[in-house]
């Protein structure tokens, strides 16, 4: 149980990482990073749900990057 939830964090975390640096993000904090890789994997998830798509580990992945990068686009816009 505990070595799942650390999988999920390293995961979340690079999935974060790989949102950040396609945004054009200049923030490096490993924290921010598994934060936004963990709502972007929430978001990916109901986007692949609502759309049918899902499955594997590779699906997952991409949409939880998708979903962090949708996450940071919608902070960017409230922000301004």
């Amino acid at each position: 149980m505990l070595v799942k939830l650390i999988i999920e964090l390293a995961i979340g975390g690079l999935c974060g990482f790989a949102a950040n640096k396609i945004m054009n993000g200049n923030s490096s904090s490993i924290i921010r990073n598994v934060i936004l890789g963990l709502i972007g994997g929430f978001v990916g998830g109901l986007i692949g749900n609502l759309l049918g798509i899902g499955g594997g580990w590779v699906t997952g992945i991409l949409l939880s990057i998708g979903g962090s990068c949708l996450v940071i686009w919608i902070a960017r816009k409230l922000i301004r």
